[in-house]
């Protein structure tokens, strides 16, 4: 790379969350353009918002895609429903997610149906192929790494890398730097977080951001986003998901 990247997402867009979605690409379109921004859609939320082809909300999600902005398939419910085997797994599905591992404990061909789902519907609506796929909480269990070789998305990420699911080559190595806003530890923590990180990662190649719904709710989150973008901002510049890949791996329609 010949140069120091920044890769700013918005995680749960959707129906459930349209005021928030709106209120945080009004907030970090000041430091980023949307040409530079993705959004991680979840196609039904809880079971409860389901984003339908044709609605209002498509048509914003259709007009943001005619604008530049990348969208990832980000799980089919957001929500975990598995029975968890294995202290590793128990620990992440109770400690690192308040119930939304969706993709941890799947089976194999669930995992793989849920992604095909939800690429084909997002890609329906945008009239695009979708830029990867990102798992809630960016939890992946074995069998849906699986599932997710087969199905056939450029890029994928966890919190700490993007790679390949075609190649299983590493594209970016490092921590996302994120918030939490379900409780006044997790806030504190995570300002805490945001504000260390940054200079720490000025020298790395690539520098993630992501921002959730919410996060538009705690002024003093919104506050931090806006400082981490600016301190970021002047070591890297803002780019695309799809700018890591070589130019013969971009993105098609399935």
């Amino acid at each position: 790379m010949s140069m120091r990247r920044l890769l700013l997402s918005v995680h749960d867009v959707g129906p459930r969350f349209e005021t928030e979605v709106d209120r945080l690409v009004d907030h970090v379109s000041r430091h980023v353009a949307l040409e530079h921004l993705a959004m991680l859609v979840v196609p039904n939320h809880w079971g409860e918002h389901p984003l339908i082809a044709g609605s209002p909300f498509a048509s914003c999600l259709r007009g943001w895609s005619d604008r530049g902005v990348s969208l990832f398939a980000h799980g089919w419910y957001h929500r975990d429903d598995s029975r968890h085997v294995g202290t590793a797994s128990q620990f992440k599905a109770r400690h690192m997610t308040a119930g939304e591992g969706e993709f941890l404990g799947l089976d194999h061909a669930t995992a793989l149906q849920r992604m095909t789902d939800g690429r084909a519907l997002i890609e329906d609506i945008s009239g695009r192929p979708v830029a990867g796929f990102v798992a809630p909480a960016w939890l992946y269990g074995a069998p849906a790494l699986v599932a997710l070789e087969q199905a056939g998305f450029a890029l994928a990420e966890d919190h700490m890398k993007i790679w390949s699911p075609q190649t299983g080559a590493t594209l970016a190595r490092g921590p996302v730097i994120t918030w939490a806003s379900r409780s006044r530890a997790r806030i504190a923590s995570s300002l805490a977080v945001a504000r260390l990180l940054p200079p720490l990662l000025q020298f790395a190649p690539v520098v993630r951001i992501a921002v959730h719904p919410g996060d538009a709710h705690v002024p003093a989150l919104m506050l931090s986003i806006d400082d981490a973008l600016r301190r970021v901002r002047r070591s890297h510049v803002p780019a695309r998901y799809s700018d890591l890949l070589p130019a013969s791996s971009t993105p098609c329609a399935s």
